[in-house]
């Protein structure tokens, strides 16, 4: 169903177009029925998909990626089509309005996408407010849905100042998220990979694992790191992992190289890469941090899945859990239930 509608949706601007799906899957679950219908029709599941990593149960292990529900908007719709577990954000500590418009472009020819949004969104108090209004009434059927904050830095704080306003999202989200994603990777704020170097990321880190813990209750911290990293660099996030003793890593966020994609107009656009291009070398990046660790941490995969063999080579190549945007956008729902089945099939 989805791919025939999605020559038409294809035929506007992104960014609306992004904003029209979200805001019709609201009011399609808020039908008599609805939320019944698309779990009938798309959400997989059983039991033995159930998989705990750093502490958590969660009910399957495809989840959506950052950058998709900015504003924890539509976290009920999107369990409802089979997600086991849905990361929230990137949000920061003011709302903020992102950067200039344009700033989404698709690659169809490519299966990708190239976004320079900025970290777009409404401030880490809706947020807040939003998944805990989520958690308080919460159907029945999404028991168990595991929840991610996605914690970044505002546009305009000096990476001097940078600490405080991961500080400040941390604080504001520990007790409403299951686990916290820090984000040092995305390109699109100007600054933000310079605090990826180990200096910088060590004082970070170690800033919010002492913050970690709050009426005895402490919550996993993961890393997102960029695809763009030397081995060297890799190397340090592994001894930063392991000296910092956070829970583990997502692999990757979205990529400066544009090298591989087949529309040269694309390839002068500012911003992030992410989908099929991406694939193989989010994987390497697995692989590495997995083999270079001894398997010492989890890592969750994310970066080009647009199968069920991509998610499955994710897995084989380290990974605990994996996570889906550029995918989902370009192959549907139906994609979610589809890996989940291969994974079975698996065990």
């Amino acid at each position: 169903m989805y791919q025939l509608i999605k020559p038409i949706l294809f035929g506007f601007d992104p960014e609306n177009v992004h904003y029209f799906v979200t805001r019709n899957l609201k009011r399609f679950n808020r039908l008599p029925g609805g939320a019944a219908i698309a779990r009938a029709v798309w959400d997989f599941k059983d039991q033995k998909l159930e998989k705990e990593v750093f502490g958590l149960k969660f009910p399957n292990p495809v989840g959506l990626a950052a950058g998709f529900d900015k504003n924890a908007e539509v976290i009920s719709e999107l369990a409802n089509i089979g997600f086991g577990f849905i990361e929230v954000g990137t949000v920061t500590p003011l709302p903020q309005p992102g950067n200039a418009k344009p700033r989404m472009f698709r690659s169809p020819a490519d299966k990708a996408i190239i976004n320079r949004m900025g970290f777009n969104n409404l401030g880490v108090d809706v947020a807040a407010e939003r998944i805990a209004a989520y958690r308080r009434n919460a159907p029945a059927a999404q028991k168990g849905l595991i929840i991610g904050g996605n914690i970044g830095k505002n546009k305009n704080t000096p990476n001097e100042d940078a600490v405080s306003d991961y500080i400040k999202c941390f604080d504001r989200l520990f007790n409403v998220v299951d686990y916290f994603v820090v984000n040092v990777s995305s390109p699109n704020t100007p600054g933000l990979r310079d605090l990826q170097e180990k200096a910088p990321l060590m004082e970070l880190l170690n800033t919010l694992q002492q913050r970690n813990c709050k009426n005895d209750i402490s919550r996993p911290i993961l890393l997102k790191i960029a695809p763009d990293l030397t081995n060297e660099q890799l190397d340090d996030i592994v001894e930063i992992v392991q000296q910092t003793k956070i829970a583990g890593v997502i692999a990757t966020n979205t990529t400066i190289d544009k090298s591989n994609l087949t529309n040269e107009n694309l390839k002068q656009e500012a911003g992030g890469l992410s989908g099929a291009p991406l694939t193989k070398r989010s994987t390497e990046v697995i692989r590495y941090l997995s083999q270079k660790s001894n398997a010492s941490f989890p890592i969750i995969g994310v970066g080009g899945i647009h199968s069920e063999a991509d998610a499955v080579e994710k897995l084989e190549a380290g990974a605990s859990l994996i996570q889906l945007y550029t995918g989902f956008i370009y192959e549907g729902p139906g994609l979610i239930s589809r890996i989940n089945k291969r994974i079975l099939s698996l065990m």
